[in-house]
């Protein structure tokens, strides 16, 4: 059956580890969207979280947010669909997150909030340079992150925090979901865990978007390469998994593709889509800069 939507993860998959967009993988994009294919951005970042480059794709209408907390039409400025976390449920896990060696914050109102004293150690838990430029750029530090929140009166999008001690995260990964089985538990980048309402996943949010469109799940595809991924790896009528991909992700996709870093969204699209290659794919160099990581 023909792709008529393709999800796409950003960090890890359609991004490079620069966050750029490789000039392989926007063509490859273009192409597909000229044939007629959905293109659709699925990142666990919110709207204005997401680099402008991907924003500002002439192309791109329908956008998977927050791990699937949201479905946005960018085009109409509309939220089609949202699944957030009530303020109690979140209060109780700020409660657990207390007790370890992290730093947390969480997203409300497309936006990244936390405790003044957490921002300021973001560079001790954060070294990478992208990861911790995006952070910064996206949370707003408060003096008291309940009392905002409680001001505020909204429920929360997403709940995350960072590690330092990778040991420690692995068994808080065992641990979080038996403690919070009313939430899911996941990952984006190697020192993170995020926390969303069970109803939100990636998967759910795409087939929401294919009923919404009156498409057949079996015509979608799905890119991904972390935990956050999965269900929507499980869902799509074809599952890619990037070959840098968290290792739970490949039993479960239907292809193994290249690296975020070799053009492997590029590579695939152009196999499940029937498209031909440039002569340029893989050449390196050919690189969409973005100047909000």
């Amino acid at each position: 059956m023909a792709i008529k939507l393709i999800l796409l993860d950003l960090d890890g998959t359609l991004l490079t580890s620069g966050k750029t967009l490789s000039q392989a993988n926007y063509d490859a994009l273009a192409k597909a969207h000229e044939a007629g294919v959905h293109i659709v951005p699925s990142t666990g970042r919110f709207y204005g979280g997401m680099p402008s480059i991907i924003r500002d794709l002439p192309f791109v209408r329908y956008v998977v947010t927050v791990n699937g907390a949201q479905v946005y039409d960018a085009q109409e400025n509309k939220v089609l669909f949202r699944e957030e976390i009530p303020l109690e449920t979140a209060f109780r896990v700020f409660g657990e997150l207390d007790k370890l060696p992290v730093i947390y914050d969480c997203y409300m109102g497309d936006f990244g909030y936390d405790d003044a004293a957490m921002y300021d150690r973001i560079d001790e838990f954060i070294p990478e340079p992208h990861a911790n430029a995006m952070v910064k750029g996206t949370r707003h530090p408060v003096p008291d992150l309940r009392a905002f929140l409680l001001k505020e009166g909204r429920p929360c999008q997403k709940l995350q925090m960072f590690f330092k001690d990778m040991d420690r995260r692995a068994v808080e990964l065992e641990r979080l979901p038996e403690l919070f089985p009313d939430l899911a538990i996941t990952s984006s980048i190697p020192n993170n865990i995020e926390i969303n309402s069970k109803n939100a996943n990636k998967g759910r949010a795409l087939r929401f978007l294919c009923e919404y469109l009156g498409l057949d799940v079996s015509e979608s595809m799905a890119f991904g390469d972390g935990s956050n991924d999965l269900s929507m790896i499980e869902a799509a009528g074809v599952g890619v998994a990037m070959k840098n991909a968290d290792p739970l992700l490949f039993p479960a996709a239907d292809y193994v593709t290249d690296t975020n870093d070799n053009d492997g969204v590029a590579k695939a699209i152009q196999k499940f889509c029937h498209l031909s290659p440039p002569s340029y794919l893989n050449e390196g160099g050919n690189h969409l800069e973005s100047e909000n990581p």
